[in-house]
């Protein structure tokens, strides 16, 4: 599947005195994406309840962001597990389409009234383009 992808432009708000965004406005840039990404994928049948909480995020920061540059965020579902989802999102100059950073999540279906891990549901798999579970016999 093609990464997902959805363009921004950086705001005063998001940047430091010397026009560099900060540090953790990577993570929002990430949650921006993964939101867009949720959105175009329930045309694709994603269930509208599905919830995923992050467990783990780590960002590699490869070249400045500045203020008013175009952002092209790109997204990319790696690897669905029994209850889990790894996803790759990648900040490029959408101009030149220099890689700016990557972010790596790892994320967990939750059972909200229950609080807990639960399976991903097969709607979830076949929007982001992989097979649902299968049914074992026994």
């Amino acid at each position: 599947m093609k990464p997902f992808r959805h363009t921004f432009r950086v705001r005063y708000a998001e940047v430091d005195p010397q026009c560099v965004v900060f540090n953790s406005r990577y993570l929002e840039y990430a949650d921006v994406l993964v939101s867009e990404f949720f959105r175009d994928a329930r045309e694709r049948g994603l269930p509208v309840d599905a919830e995923f909480h992050v467990r783990r995020a780590e960002v590699d920061y490869l070249a400045p962001i500045r203020l008013e540059e175009l952002i092209e965020g790109r997204l990319t579902v790696e690897a669905i597990g029994n209850s889990s989802m790894r996803t790759l999102v990648t900040l490029h100059g959408a101009e030149d389409g220099s890689l700016r950073a990557e972010i790596r999540l790892l994320t967990v279906h939750v059972d909200l009234p229950e609080g807990r891990p639960s399976p991903v549901p097969d709607g979830m798999r076949q929007a982001c383009g992989f097979p649902a579970r299968e049914t074992v016999n026994g």
